[in-house]
């Protein structure tokens, strides 16, 4: 959105400030200025001049001299010029020496322009430079009366013929002046319209806001007699205004007119399209004209259109339409399409006689959606995509018929054409002034409050404490809404900082990530990566590892929708993934390799499903290379230990997991709950997976442990009395754990059994066969006291007792 200074200052006439103040304060107050361009920067010294006499140059053919006057004392200076189009009387442009215009033929375009130095030319001297419309900046679009090559003849303008020699040319022109670029929200459609921004600007700078008063137009028919108008689809048409004007006279728009068209990117063309560009730039509401001769049975149909029906637009294209698209037909063809472009079947021709005036209102949805099936993208099209207020197109027509009387464009018929079915009404919303500071943090008076919102056009009702939203702010609905406009006038850089008056909360971690935390940082500590594999699988990987057919892990969730057999179901476990990462690093060589994943699961509680799976963490540990079954359990001993777990985990052979080595697999309890697993991979599994080498898998059940009781980490001093330490050593069958002797220790030293360590596994010859010998070391300690061999020789005494039972006895 785009809008010349000169075009606010119509609205706002005691707005006075500079392009920066004007791009500042307009910004802060919510409505962003991208940027500006000032027309009459690097113009200096640059006055109306007379052409008095010319001479042809003496060693130029096509040179000249000129004798100008520049002021009205009758001061000459000599300029030489190439200029094909000047002759005697002409009044122009003239910089003077020490002057700048914005480019030169020379030079082109420069940061600061172009500085005029007196010079010579061809041996004839030459005290400054008659300029062409681009010299000034500008362009034959604004200005179509200068000459495109050539100097701007002002004298060829009857309003610029009569000024005073030695006059300001820039101002003569209307070049003090600057466009500002806004960066408007989709939600501000008012904003989209010169009116809506001078609004803006009025209450930004505290100024009047003078809109144009429209007056009735008009002559004594009704405007029903000429044309009818059936809405076929008042979905997508909400209303449809249409007025007439006969006795059509085309020309040239006023040049006030033109310039402010021009001065945001339209180019003026007659004094009737003009006016229609004029109203949608000034009102934000697209209007549209037809040439009335050309509407068939003087009527106007607004339909749908037809799957592939075809029309050809005002640019010469055709286009083929659908279902989805609005078109504005008469009574036996189309003749636009609605909100977008109107149809070369239609169009203003310089014979018009009397025109069809069109200002509606089209749900924007769909003139987006059709404008990019159609390929196409419009001025009008983009206020339409927008949703435009219904209430603004009555306003809109008959401001554009108030200026074609004007500018004596036509002669209005009087009444108009309205379908308007279900009219759109301002909506009220409450105002607290209290919820207002407290939300802005700020301490305004609610005189203040009422004074911005009646700034901007809401009216208010007091007693009630109301704000009545007018329909072309549509961004306007609940009282957070109402606090944002306070906030804006008041200034956002007078708000305090505050600190937050809600109870605060402290961020932090929920157990399950600090549980996930530790785990990592104690996998990665023993040289384990990170790694990530799909929760869908295929569902032949319970082949590949060796699961019965009757394994609680082949109760798989199938995917309505897979990618692929090979992603058709839910993982109920991460070994596949695992055991598929470990073959794809030895296949490429990878000697040593440790992975870990923290992977979800998904396990159905019935088939089929009739509620969510339980969807649980599972911590997956895979190794191969350097490392054994024992690394793998310390790896999870360590783990566990980092835990807190109030009691110490107990570990079992007992457990048949057929993807793991029978005789080299551990189930992991804690109180009679299974909590972790761990074992050499079965050598057919190796096999399945293409793994030559032996490896290891561990799995930890996250899930279960989050709800484990623990206790807190207690920290205790460097002991004051000495320990007593003494080794067992015991021989038992292979059957009898290591456990359960760890058991017996503890439970039978009780408080003084500090700590124990195996320090010595043996199997051989010196035994006999189907036993192991096993050796611990015993440290017996008191906290107040010094123990005696007496106290630690009852406790041994008790240990050996127990173990006894066991079947577990002393070595000899």
């Amino acid at each position: 959105m785009n809008t010349s200074l000169s075009w606010i200052k119509a609205y706002v006439p005691e707005l006075e400030c500079s392009a920066q103040e004007y791009t500042d304060a307009m910004t802060l107050s919510g409505t962003k200025v991208e940027g500006y361009t000032e027309f009459d920067k690097n113009l200096d010294k640059i006055v109306v001049g007379k052409i008095n006499k010319i001479e042809k140059h003496p060693d130029a053919d096509k040179l000249i001299i000129c004798q100008v006057q520049v002021d009205e004392e009758g001061k000459e200076i000599q300029i030489v010029t190439g200029a094909p189009n000047v002759k005697e009387g002409d009044k122009v442009p003239v910089v003077l020496e020490g002057g700048r215009v914005a480019s030169s033929h020379k030079d082109g375009e420069s940061e600061g322009g172009f500085k005029i130095k007196k010079g010579k030319l061809r041996g004839v001297e030459s005290f400054g430079m008659m300029c062409s419309i681009d010299e000034l900046g500008s362009s034959t679009d604004m200005y179509p009366d200068a000459a495109k090559d050539g100097i701007y003849i002002l004298s060829d303008n009857p309003e610029y013929a009569k000024a005073p020699i030695g006059s300001d040319v820039v101002g003569l022109l209307g070049l003090h002046d600057v466009v500002f670029e806004y960066e408007v929200t989709s939600n501000r459609v008012d904003c989209f319209g010169v009116l809506g921004i001078a609004r803006e600007a009025a209450a930004t700078f505290g100024k009047r806001f003078v809109p144009p008063v429209v007056t009735e137009t008009g002559n004594g028919e009704d405007a029903n007699q000429y044309i009818s108008v059936d809405v076929q689809d008042s979905s997508l048409c909400t209303r449809y205004t249409a007025r007439v004007v006969k006795n059509i006279k085309l020309a040239p728009s006023p040049e006030w007119m033109q310039r402010r068209l021009a001065s945001v990117g339209i180019r003026p063309i007659n004094n009737l399209v003009d006016i229609t560009n004029y109203v949608m730039e000034e009102y934000s509401q697209p209007m549209h004209a037809y040439d009335l001769d050309t509407i068939e049975d003087r009527k106007i149909v607004v339909r749908r259109a037809a799957d592939g029906e075809k029309f050809t637009t005002l640019d010469g294209q055709e286009r083929e339409l659908d279902s989805t698209m609005l078109m504005i037909c008469d009574g036996k063809k189309a003749v636009g399409i609605a909100g977008i472009m109107g149809g070369e079947n239609s169009m203003i021709t310089d014979d018009v006689k009397t025109m069809l005036f069109e200002a509606a209102t089209f749900d924007g949805t769909n003139i987006r959606l059709s404008g990019k099936k159609l390929g196409m993208r419009t001025d009008a099209q983009a206020k339409f995509e927008k949703g435009l207020d219904p209430n603004t197109a009555m306003e809109a027509m008959n401001r554009a018929c108030q200026l074609i009387e004007e500018l004596g464009a036509g002669e209005v018929v009087g009444g108009a054409i309205d379908y308007y079915p279900v009219k759109k009404e301002p909506i009220t919303i409450a105002y607290d002034a209290g919820k207002i500071n407290a939300l802005l943090g700020t301490e305004i008076s609610e005189e203040d409050m009422v004074k911005y919102f009646e700034t901007i056009d809401l009216a208010v009702d007091r007693e009630k404490k109301m704000v009545i939203v007018p329909t072309w702010r549509q961004d306007l609905e609940r009282l957070a809404d109402l606090a944002e406009e306070v906030a804006r006038f008041y200034g956002y850089d007078k708000i305090p900082m505050t600190l937050p008056q809600s109870s605060a909360t402290m961020g932090g971690l929920s157990e399950k990530m600090m549980l996930e935390a530790k785990v990592r940082n104690v996998v990665e500590a023993y040289g384990f990566c990170e790694g990530m594999t799909y929760s869908f699988e295929s569902p032949k990987i319970y082949d590949k590892l060796n699961l019965p057919e009757d394994d609680m892990l082949r109760r798989s969730i199938v995917i309505s929708n897979p990618l692929g057999e090979d992603y058709s179901v839910m993982r109920t476990s991460a070994l596949g993934g695992m055991l598929t990462s470990l073959a794809t690093n030895y296949n490429r060589r990878n000697k040593d390799v440790r992975l870990y994943e923290l992977a979800n699961v998904y396990l159905p509680k019935q088939l089929p499903l009739t509620e969510l799976p339980d969807e649980r963490v599972q911590l997956t540990l895979g190794m191969y290379g350097q490392g054994d079954f024992y690394d793998m359990k310390g790896v999870l001993e360590e783990i566990l230990s980092n835990l807190s777990l109030s009691e110490k985990p107990e570990y079992s052979p007992s457990v048949k997991k057929s993807f793991l080595h029978p005789g080299r697999q551990a189930v992991v309890s804690y109180r009679g709950i299974e909590i972790a697993y761990l074992g050499e991979v079965h050598p057919a599994v190796l096999k399945n997976f293409g793994i030559g080498e032996r490896a290891y898998l561990a799995v930890v059940d996250l899930a279960e442990l989050i709800s484990m009781p623990k206790e807190s980490v207690k920290y205790a001093g460097v002991p004051k009395f000495p320990a007593i330490i003494r080794d067992i050593s015991l021989m038992m069958k292979k059957e009898v754990l290591a456990g359960q002797i760890e058991a017996v220790i503890q439970k039978k030293g009780g408080a003084l059994a500090e700590s124990y360590e195996l320090f010595d596994v043996y199997e051989g010859s010196q035994i006999m066969d189907g036993f192991k010998s096993l050796a611990y070391k015993i440290t017996f300690r008191a906290n107040d006291r010094t123990l005696t061999d007496d106290e630690v020789n009852g406790l041994m005494d008790k240990i050996i007792s127990e173990l006894d039972k066991l079947g577990a006895s002393l070595r000899k």
